[in-house]
């Protein structure tokens, strides 16, 4: 009886979701929408579906390479700009051109999508820089962009969409990646809870491991191998060659396993900006609804055991009694 109950509460809680999120806001082809990061991936992909779905969207590219090739590929209701996420005079001027193109209407929909993945590896043999290099584009780039973009968002009642990971909840792999991503995740919600009485929603895209993210590290290999190179003696000796070439085949499997359907994600993005009402935070890729999110609800220690599986082992591991 109270199984019969619930299965009948749960479908009427999934048919209600279903019908509201099926409904989507008004006048979209007067709305202006900014996304970050357009010269490749999943910006570029959303730049020219949202350009389809017939919104005004600003395309922001780190490379006039990029955003020429964008503009060929799409209408006149797409336009470009130059951007580089880590510099506050672009940012300023990227905001002035915004502000002169979306006059009265505001920003309805901002998209902080620039990102980079490299350089990545052991915590241990990176330096200070290596970390700053990844936060600044990841972390505290976004973080002015929105600042900077926050009033005409706020102007339009609109949205802001900021792309963390699954890595934003579980982390696997050292380097600024993830650390820039568990950051993303806490100014989202911090955003999200301030704009509430503005009418702002602020959502967060959660993606697996999709191609974009190789593509951003097609030099992976490479960039293990450069910093390996550097390290001291006395920590290569403790990590060992076999490390090495272990977290050489990890990195191949990992680029084999990523979906190159990266729809699954802009197609959350989308709904996120023209949805009556989105969702606070989308999983995108089987990997993270089934893998990586369950995960990270698990004890630490499930997780860990979980997490160091297939994972390489180091040449000198600590004794019973030093781990003890």
């Amino acid at each position: 009886m109270w199984l019969y109950l619930v299965a009948v509460l749960a479908g009427l809680f999934l048919l209600r979701r279903w019908h509201r999120e099926r409904q989507t806001v008004p006048g979209l082809s007067e709305k202006y929408v900014l996304i970050t990061g357009c010269d490749s991936g999943f910006g570029n992909l959303l730049a020219r579906q949202l350009e389809a779905r017939g919104l005004r969207v600003l395309a922001a590219c780190l490379t006039e390479t990029g955003a020429a090739r964008l503009r060929a590929a799409a209408s006149p209701r797409l336009q470009t700009v130059l951007l580089d996420v880590t510099s506050s005079r672009s940012i300023a001027a990227a905001t002035a051109w915004v502000r002169e193109c979306v006059g009265d209407r505001g920003l309805w929909g901002l998209v902080n999508n620039a990102g980079i993945a490299i350089p990545t590896a052991p915590n241990e043999w990176l330096t200070k820089d290596d970390f700053v290099k990844v936060l600044d584009v990841n972390l505290v780039g976004l973080i002015e962009v929105t600042l900077s973009l926050l009033p005409l968002v706020r102007q339009a009642r609109g949205r802001v969409v900021n792309v963390a990971s699954v890595m934003g909840r579980l982390s696997f792999f050292g380097g600024g990646y993830c650390i820039s991503k568990f950051g993303v995740e806490a100014f989202s919600d911090s955003l999200r809870i301030e704009m509430r009485d503005f009418g702002v929603k602020v959502s967060v895209i959660e993606p697996g491991y999709f191609k974009t993210l190789i593509s951003n590290a097609e030099n992976l290999e490479s960039n293990y191998l450069s910093i390996w190179e550097k390290l001291p003696e006395e920590t290569r000796e403790s990590y060992g060659e076999n490390y090495l070439k272990e977290s050489l085949v990890m990195v191949r499997k990992m680029q084999k396993r990523c979906s190159s359907n990266l729809t699954l994600v802009t197609d959350c993005m989308e709904h996120a900006l023209t949805s009556r009402f989105p969702r606070t935070r989308y999983s995108a890729g089987w990997d993270a609804k089934l893998l990586y999110l369950p995960l990270s609800y698990l004890p630490s220690a499930l997780t860990d055991v979980v997490c160091t599986w297939s994972y390489p082992k180091p040449a000198q591991k600590a004794s019973g009694r030093d781990a003890a």
